[in-house]
């Protein structure tokens, strides 16, 4: 197994430039952050960004915990990849992650100022101190449950070829971890049920959310719903058109994951 280090400052853009340089030395899997990451897909570990406070991300990120450290080296011993970019702060860092998953020496060790200019890496800065944005290498499909409940967007960079025999869009998910510069955020009681509301209005056919109920889960979020809907309309359409719609401005407002959306027509007005 070839190893390959990437290091440098915190907030100077190594998650975002990870998939190109593991597309330019095909490099086939990646650690960062306390993830396993193989040919676009999180295969194991514990995301850093996961944890309340910075001093907990610091420890995922190096594999403090025995059982954190045994599954992600475990899941890589199987499947074995031809190569691995190991992220870290510094090469002490990435060295000792290296060390602690069992991985051979690392054959090149890039820095982040290697491959990028000043201006790309004030900008990293910018956004990761000023906007608390996170940067993690891999679609947004594959942290979608993982991340419930945090602000989340994909990233789509188009580029000539194929990252990991996959799409030719190279997409990275940005993300503000609960330890973020911007501060804590919680989403109150009331906000499921005034979206709802506000759906309500915007669909044609539908008149009024009635009720709704919920059970606050951002990981498997369930909402029922019951509806008032206007007379001489087509019930059944109305209904599966405001199902629909809900479900998506939840999950774009709040970034829970909606996994069962029931609604029930109460009333005709």
């Amino acid at each position: 197994m070839k190893v390959y280090t990437l290091t440098g400052k915190s907030g100077t853009g190594k998650s975002f430039q990870a998939m190109n340089l593991c597309k330019e030395l095909n490099i086939e899997s990646v650690i960062d952050d306390g993830l396993f990451i193989y040919r676009n897909r999180v295969e194991a570990g514990i995301s850093a960004k996961r944890q309340q406070t910075m001093v907990g991300a610091i420890k995922t990120a190096l594999f403090n915990k025995p059982e954190h450290q045994a599954a992600v080296a475990d899941r890589i011993k199987e499947l074995a990849p031809d190569s691995i970019l190991v992220l870290g702060t510094s090469d002490k860092m990435a060295s000792r992650i290296v060390e602690r998953l069992g991985l051979p020496a690392p054959i090149r060790q890039i820095h982040i100022e290697d491959i990028t200019t000043e201006e790309e890496r004030d900008v990293a800065d910018r956004q990761r101190h000023i906007q608390g944005k996170h940067v993690i290498p891999v679609p947004t499909l594959q942290l979608k449950r993982d991340f419930a409940g945090y602000f989340m967007d994909p990233l789509r960079i188009f580029k000539g070829g194929n990252f990991f025999g996959g799409s030719p869009y190279s997409e990275r998910t940005v993300v503000r971890p609960t330890f973020s510069y911007m501060g804590e955020f919680y989403i109150s009681d009331s906000v499921i049920t005034d979206i709802a509301s506000c759906v309500a209005k915007e669909t044609p056919g539908v008149a009024q959310a009635i009720k709704v109920y919920e059970n606050t889960s951002p990981d498997a979020l369930h909402l029922t719903v019951s509806l008032a809907v206007e007379r001489n309309t087509l019930i059944w359409e109305s209904a599966m058109d405001y199902q629909k719609a809900l479900r998506e401005q939840v999950e774009n407002m709040t970034a829970f994951n909606v996994v069962k959306v029931d609604v029930e027509v109460k009333q005709v007005v």
